[in-house]
């Protein structure tokens, strides 16, 4: 279904509204709003959620709501709904295929399966409805607009849990790390970090010479490094090793 047949039937079915005419200003742009400002569209699922948004952020200097016509490359998009379901999925997902545009969620009720599914979606920020005001609704946009992630406290620390779980379980069975370097890659650039040659890093990792030069020769042509020098300061500055 189109943006506009969603928010065509948004009345009769409870989908997702963006701003009419007169809740929006007339002036905004696409990559950026007048004045440095932050442009925001806005997708709530009725129209006591799109009014209630709406007046909290016209409000602010620091936002402009843009117009509906330029509402797939606003800055950042801001979902308001009362849960995670299947229509809120489907226009998360759809909003993620726009990466000039970061996304936020204003969620009523968030079920624990849910933390999964906003980060399959590209979610950047959460905030609970029960603690949207104006000014941390101003916050989440800039934050995001920044190129930061919001969350509250409760489900960060459920995400490093959830990260923390991969890794353990599905990463380092299988010599893998979150990182663009596997555990044995990594071990092996820390030590010609540290000054050992080919020979010292295969006594000291039990690997052949041979494997440890094939390792960081891949590890090279991976990433585009033109020596043993360059994948220590690549790794280095990437806080790899």
């Amino acid at each position: 279904m189109t943006t506009t047949d969603m928010t065509n039937r948004a009345a009769e079915r409870g989908q997702y509204r963006r701003p009419a005419t007169s809740e929006r200003s007339a002036e905004g742009s696409a990559k950026g709003a007048p004045g440095g400002r932050v442009s925001v569209a806005v997708y709530a699922e009725d129209l006591i959620l799109q009014t209630g948004m709406v007046h909290q952020l016209r409000l602010r200097p620091e936002l402009e709501l843009i117009a509906e016509a330029e509402a797939d490359r606003a800055q950042v998009s801001l979902v308001v709904v009362d849960m995670v379901d299947e229509p809120t999925i489907q226009l998360l997902h759809r909003l993620q295929r726009n990466t000039a545009t970061r996304t936020g969620l204003v969620v009523g009720f968030f079920e624990s399966g849910a933390l999964q599914t906003m980060i399959e979606c590209g979610v950047a920020a959460v905030l609970r409805r029960g603690e949207a005001d104006q000014d941390s609704l101003v916050h989440l946009v800039t934050a995001m607009a920044n190129g930061e992630g919001v969350l509250p406290g409760d489900l960060l620390g459920k995400l490093l849990d959830h990260v923390s779980s991969l890794q353990r379980t599905v990463l380092d069975p299988r010599g893998l790390s979150l990182s663009t370097l596997t555990t044995r890659e990594a071990e092996m650039i820390k030590l010609v970090s540290e000054g050992f040659d080919t020979a010292e890093i295969a006594q000291k990792t039990s690997y052949s010479e041979r494997t440890v030069k094939n390792v960081l020769h891949e590890v090279a042509t991976r990433l585009e490094l033109r020596n043993r020098a360059h994948a220590v300061g690549y790794a280095m500055r990437h806080g790899l090793i």
